[in-house]
């Protein structure tokens, strides 16, 4: 029988996280070797000792182990930023929990993760970033950073033509703009149009994705550092200040954390920021356009958007309909990317199959805009015939196709696909095409899984599929591992 102890410490020192946990009066029990390497001490000078001897730079108010100690409740993701009793400051994203026993609070347990290089990267960037703009602005060079107008906005669906409308609207006006649409909607593409079209489209457009960095360094990023605010900090513009006089873009906002929200909102308001660790103000002329990826007021009542702070930037808001409702629009979209990707590729432009065509009207389109773009880019490098047949599309659009009994042709010189079942160019029954689809799925899926040695995990980023999905496409196919 397996030790439970051992494999407890096995795990531990496996694991890439950091391991800190304290009983119910503030001492460490458990502490494995990647918290020690994270905050520069060894498991032997830590476990039995009070977590404020260690850590003399912490408080119970700062400490979130010692909060939840207090309150008895999670403490989510956060940055920290400490000095262990060595005098070395370490920088953690940590997430504290509470450990309860029949109902009592016997301890917190907090799982981190070393982000000081992280975040030394991070000002890196920020730092070329200012460094060039000075270098244009003492240049004189021009700063606007837009790259497409209302014109690539393809679409003549009457939901485009209002957002269109509204959009050059809103780009007179210096009020804030928030952006709703679904993954793939085209958001990005919009908010470079209404700052093209506006005052201020010589200045700069400044994008950063609030989903993308953790709250300590998403904050110094946006609002900037002063030298000496932490370890390695210099004195650094952040975006705000990069964008003076322009424009400002805060992809998936509802990313952001609460705390960061409220700072937000104090700049939306007075128009001054403070950069970390200065007690100076700085007034900024910064025009705001965030995006969500969710219904705005749904993200609201579940915490993720402050009330607040939805109010004060939904001044204008613009959503951008998903391409299932505005199918009119496919054959315009269509016509456009089999343009632009066939001069890109060098690529013969072809027309859709009627098949392809059927299938672009009745497919939901989950990835939207996006995924139709990628589609034909992907189409147009297959493609051996005079046509885009079903054969030539995404692995998920032939299953697609499948599903709703469409009938495929195979190019006149199919390129050599292992495990392909040609079709007769001919006109095939429905069944043909789901049994070579299928054979063309299992081959796949089978190939993927001996590469993998059959770790899903593997197998699945070969397919560029969702470990969920490909276990779920494996029972269906009735695949098996050797062994078994």
């Amino acid at each position: 029988m397996i030790d439970q102890t051992r494999l407890l410490k096995a795990l531990m020192s496996v694991i890439d996280e950091g391991i800190h946990v304290i009983d119910s009066d503030g001492v460490t029990v458990l502490y494995n070797e990647q918290a020690g390497r994270n905050d520069g001490l060894s498991p032997e000078e830590v476990i039995g000792r009070h977590l404020l001897d260690l850590f003399p730079s912490l408080t119970p108010e700062t400490s979130t182990l010692l909060k939840v100690l207090a309150t008895g409740q999670p403490v989510p993701p956060r940055e920290q930023t400490f000095a262990n009793y060595k005098g070395q400051r370490v920088t953690t994203i940590n997430s504290t929990l509470p450990i309860f026993h029949e109902g009592r609070l016997v301890g917190a347990i907090e799982v981190s993760k070393d982000v000081t290089r992280v975040r030394e990267l991070s000002e890196r960037v920020a730092g070329l970033q200012a460094e060039l703009l000075g270098r244009r602005r003492r240049r004189g060079a021009p700063l606007g950073g837009a790259r497409y107008t209302i014109d690539d906005l393809v679409g003549e669906h009457p939901a485009m033509a209002t957002v269109k409308e509204r959009a050059l609207r809103a780009a007179r006006t210096d009020s804030p703009v928030l952006v709703y649409g679904e993954t793939g909607t085209g958001k990005e593409l919009l908010v470079h149009a209404i700052h093209a079209a506006s005052p201020r489209r010589s200045r700069p457009l400044v994008a950063q994705n609030c989903a993308a960095l953790p709250e300590g360094l998403l904050e110094s990023l946006l609002f900037g550092t002063a030298r000496g605010s932490f370890t390695g900090a210099e004195d650094r513009p952040g975006l705000f200040e990069l964008a003076d006089g322009g424009t400002l873009y805060l992809d998936e906002i509802n990313s952001m954390q609460p705390d960061l929200q409220a700072k937000l909102l104090r700049v939306l308001q007075d128009g001054r920021i403070r950069r970390l660790g200065d007690a100076a103000e700085r007034q900024v002329d910064v025009r705001v356009i965030a995006s969500i990826n969710e219904e705005p007021w749904a993200a609201v009542a579940a915490g993720r958007l402050r009330r607040d702070l939805y109010y004060r930037i939904n001044v204008v808001t613009l959503e951008l309909p998903p391409l299932r409702e505005r199918r009119s629009d496919i054959p315009l979209l269509t016509e456009h990317f089999l343009a632009q990707h066939s001069a890109r590729l060098g690529a013969q432009r072809r027309p859709l199959s009627p098949e392809v065509e059927r299938l672009f009207q009745i497919h939901t389109w989950p990835g939207n805009v996006r995924e139709l773009e990628h589609a034909l880019e992907a189409a147009l490098q297959l493609a051996g015939g005079p046509e885009i047949t079903l054969i030539d599309l995404p692995a998920h659009l032939q299953r697609a196709a499948a599903e709703h009994g469409l009938t495929g042709q195979a190019p006149s010189h199919p390129p050599d696909r292992p495990g392909v079942i040609p079709l007769r160019p001919d006109r095939v029954d429905p069944a043909q095409l789901r049994r070579s689809l299928a054979h063309l799925e299992r081959a796949a899926v089978q190939q993927a899984l001996e590469e993998a040695d059959w770790n899903l995990s593997r197998a699945a980023r070969i397919l560029g599929l969702p470990r969920q999905t490909l276990q779920y496409r494996i029972k269906v196919l009735g695949l098996q591992r050797p062994d078994r």
